[in-house]
C-alpha cells in the first residue's frame, strides 16, 4: 500500500473538517460555549505539564510561563465565554422607507475551515488564544505550531485530542513541507504569527486562493524616553519587557530612542534593574530564559559587533545562552538598525529634539508593532498622534496586549487584522445581511415602467 503524502493527508484532514462544518453543529452558540468551557478545563488540568513543557523548550519560568501564556488564553476564553450569547445573536438593522414592510438583520457567521500557524516564542498563548476565538465565531480549525518547541508541541497534542473531535480541530505537525501544504488547501480563513518574510509567503498562497487572512507580524518597536521621564520606573519596565522570555518577544522593545541629557542614568538603571531581576550571573537565574537555537545565538553575536556594549554580552551556542546586553549606536543605519533584534540585545541611540529627530526617524521606517513613550502623558499622546504603530503605551511596555479589551494588531509591515476579546470574535466571523420582504404587498414603482419615477425621486 503507498505511503500517504503529506499533500493527500492534509488534504483529507481539511476536507473532514468541512464535512463536519457543513453539518450545522458549531453554528449553535451552545455547542460553542460547551467546547469553550471543556477547553478551560483542559488548560488547567494541563497547566503543569505546559509549565514544564515551556521550561524545557525555552527555560521559562513557571511563574513566566503562566502569566504570559496559560493566564492570558484563560483571560481571552473566560471573556468569550460570557459575551458569547450576546455577540452571536442576529441584530436588527435599520430598513429604508421605500423597503416599507421588510425586515433588515445582520446575521454574525463564521467563515468555516480556518487555519492558525503560530511561532515558537510563545507557543502555547500563540496557538491556543486565537483558537477560543476561532471556536467562538463557530469555526473548525486546523492547528499548525512550529516544530521548535518539541516538549510544548507534544501537551499540545495531547490537550487537543484529549477535548476535540479530530473533524472538529486537528493538530497538524511538521516544518515548511507541511505549512505548504497546509497553505495549498480550499481553506475558509488564515491566521499566521510569525515573521514578516515568512508572512509574505502566506499572503501569496491566500492571494492566489482569495482567503482572507489576518497577519500578525513584528518589527522593530521603538521606545522613546523623554528627558522629563522617571528614570527609575521606566529603566525598570524597559528591562522587564525587553529580557522577558530573553528578548525573544514581537512587542519588546526593539531599541530606544533617549534624549541625550538622561543617557548616563537611564543605562546605569537598566544595568541595576537587570542584576535586581537576575541576579549578578543571569545565567543562574531560574527567571531568565534561553534563545531557541544555537543559530540564533550565533546571531546575537554579530549584531554585537555593530554597537559598543555597555554592559553584559557573555554568550554560551551550546547553552543557548545570551546574556542581557545594552549597547550604544554610533550609526542609526548600523546592522542592529536593519533587522528585528528578536533576542536580549537592546541597542540605544541618543536624540536631543523630539520633534525635529525623533518623529521622522520613526515615520521613515516601517511601521512597528509597537510604540513606548516613557515622560509627560501630553506629549506621549501626542507622539501617537505623529507616529503610527499597531499599538503600544505610554509610560510602560508590552503590557497593551495583555488587555483583552484592546485590539492586538500590527499596520503595514507589522501585520494586519486583529485579535483578543470582541476583536477575536469579529476577526473570525463576518457579518451577514439578510433582507425579509413581505409576501404580498409589493412596492410596484421598482419595476419598469417605473410609474411614479418623480416620487422615488424625492425620497434620496
Amino acid at each position: 500500500m503507498a505511503m500517504e503524502s503529506q499533500q493527500d493527508r492534509t488534504a483529507r484532514i481539511v476536507q473532514a473538517h468541512r464535512e463536519y462544518y457543513q453539518s450545522g453543529q458549531t453554528r449553535i452558540w451552545q455547542f460553542r460555549r460547551t467546547q469553550l468551557r471543556l477547553l478551560l478545563k483542559a488548560i488547567g488540568r494541563y497547566e503543569a505539564e505546559l509549565c514544564e513543557a515551556l521550561w524545557r523548550d525555552l527555560h521559562k519560568s513557571r511563574e513566566e510561563a503562566f502569566l504570559t501564556e496559560i493566564a492570558l488564553v484563560k483571560a481571552e476564553t473566560k471573556g468569550l465565554i460570557r459575551h458569547l450569547k450576546h455577540w452571536s445573536a442576529t441584530r436588527r438593522a435599520a430598513t429604508p422607507l421605500f423597503m416599507f414592510g421588510s425586515c433588515s438583520r445582520i446575521r454574525q457567521e463564521p467563515y468555516g475551515v480556518v487555519a492558525i500557524l503560530s511561532p515558537w516564542n510563545y507557543p502555547f498563548q500563540l496557538l491556543f488564544a486565537p483558537l477560543a476565538g476561532a471556536l467562538a465565531a463557530g469555526n473548525c480549525a486546523v492547528l499548525k505550531p512550529s516544530p521548535r518547541t518539541p516538549a510544548v508541541n507534544e501537551v499540545m497534542r495531547k490537550l487537543i485530542s484529549e477535548v476535540f473531535a479530530p473533524e472538529y480541530v486537528s493538530f497538524l505537525e511538521g516544518g515548511a513541507e507541511t505549512a505548504r501544504a497546509l497553505l495549498q488547501q480550499r481553506l475558509d480563513y488564515i491566521f499566521f504569527t510569525g515573521s514578516p518574510a515568512l508572512g509574505r509567503e502566506v499572503m501569496t498562497a491566500a492571494a492566489a486562493r482569495l482567503i482572507p487572512l489576518t497577519l500578525e507580524l513584528g518589527g522593530k518597536s521603538p521606545c522613546v524616553v523623554d528627558r522629563t521621564a522617571d528614570v527609575k520606573i521606566a529603566a525598570r519596565r524597559i528591562a522587564w519587557g525587553k529580557f522577558l522570555n530573553a528578548g525573544q518577544t514581537c512587542v519588546a522593545p526593539d531599541y530606544l530612542l533617549v534624549h541625550r541629557e538622561i543617557v548616563p542614568e537611564l543605562t546605569a538603571e537598566i544595568k541595576l534593574s537587570v542584576s535586581r531581576m537576575f541576579g549578578a550571573a543571569p545565567r543562574q537565574s531560574p527567571y531568565y530564559g534561553r534563545l531557541i537555537g544555537n543559530e540564533e545565538v550565533e546571531r546575537m553575536r554579530r549584531l554585537m559587533e555593530s554597537g559598543e556594549v555597555v554592559f553584559g554580552g557573555e554568550t554560551d551556542a551550546a547553552a543557548r545562552y545570551v546574556a542581557p546586553i545594552l549597547l550604544r549606536v554610533v550609526a542609526p543605519d548600523s546592522p542592529l538598525m536593519q533587522q528585528e533584534i528578536f533576542g536580549p540585545l537592546l541597542p540605544v541611540l541618543e536624540f536631543d529634539d523630539l520633534e525635529a529627530e525623533v518623529v521622522p526617524f520613526i515615520s521613515e521606517r516601517e511601521k512597528p508593532l509597537a510604540l513606548y513613550y516613557f515622560g509627560e502623558r501630553r506629549t506621549g499622546e501626542a507622539l501617537f498622534g505623529r507616529v503610527d504603530s499597531g499599538g503600544g503605551c505610554v509610560n510602560d511596555v508590552v503590557l497593551h496586549l495583555a488587555n483583552p479589551a484592546l485590539p492586538f494588531g500590527g499596520a503595514g509591515g507589522s501585520g494586519m487584522g486583529q485579535y483578543h476579546g470582541r476583536y477575536s470574535f469579529e476577526t473570525f466571523s463576518r457579518p451577514r445581511s439578510v433582507l425579509t420582504a413581505p409576501r404580498k404587498s409589493d412596492f410596484a414603482m421598482k419595476y419598469p415602467p417605473y410609474k411614479g419615477f418623480r416620487m422615488i425621486r424625492k425620497l434620496f
